[in-house]
């Protein structure tokens, strides 16, 4: 099954490309295709990001700079696409001689991709993305379960100098809508370590049990 073409939502593309070229995809709906009842946004409390109606949770690491209220203005369909949580090690216009690692989670009204009945399927898009970006895919999509829960997962790196910048996304349908994860590090490990931070269907530990670091 083939899916539509995409294209990026140009806001949240302008917000990424500030913070050091990131670019976590979310790719731009059908706006013919109907919405889905508004989405649960969630809330940050004591170091975790909470989602109740989705049943996830993410530890944010001490010290990020959370963008989710800039990046969230950015989706013009907020009924069919929004981000949900988007933060980076250090602010977006600040050097470093580093990536500036991020993790931004969106959620997307599936009945905007025609035809799309699998999460594998969501990677058409992204794939198409992330490659025009310079991004290549280090692999095929492949099943990779989070707390036993069906998620899909491509890998992607970038050379940016003498830099890898490396890149996780994650994707899964559930009630009505795509969730993608997407992980952007200096080094598989350290997207390895963002990525254990993600809990579907697990209440949270406490953030008194959270290193004191702005590395995973």
């Amino acid at each position: 099954m083939i899916i539509r073409r995409s294209r990026l939502i140009p806001g949240l593309l302008a917000l990424l490309l500030l913070a050091s070229a990131l670019e976590a995809q979310v790719p731009k709906r059908d706006s013919s295709q109907a919405t889905l009842s508004p989405v649960e946004l969630g809330e940050v409390t004591n170091g975790f990001y909470k989602n109740a109606s989705f049943g996830l949770s993410y530890r944010i690491p001490y010290g990020w700079v959370d963008r989710t209220d800039e990046m969230r203005e950015a989706s013009q369909e907020p009924a069919k696409s929004t981000v949900l949580l988007a933060i980076f090690e250090r602010p977006p216009l600040a050097t470093g001689s580093t990536v500036n690692s991020s993790v931004v989670i969106a959620a997307e009204s599936a009945s905007s991709y025609p035809g799309l009945k699998k999460a594998a399927q969501y990677f058409g898009p992204v794939s198409e993305v992330t490659e025009a970006k310079g991004l290549k895919p280090v692999n095929e999509p492949y099943e990779f379960p989070v707390d036993g829960k069906p998620i899909v997962r491509q890998d992607f790196i970038k050379q940016i100098s003498n830099i890898g910048m490396h890149q996780s996304t994650l994707a899964m349908l559930i009630k009505g809508y795509v969730l993608s994860f997407t992980f952007i590090g200096n080094s598989d490990e350290e997207v390895q370590g963002l990525i254990e931070w993600l809990k579907i269907g697990t209440p949270a530990k406490s953030a008194k049990s959270s290193p004191k670091s702005s590395k995973p």
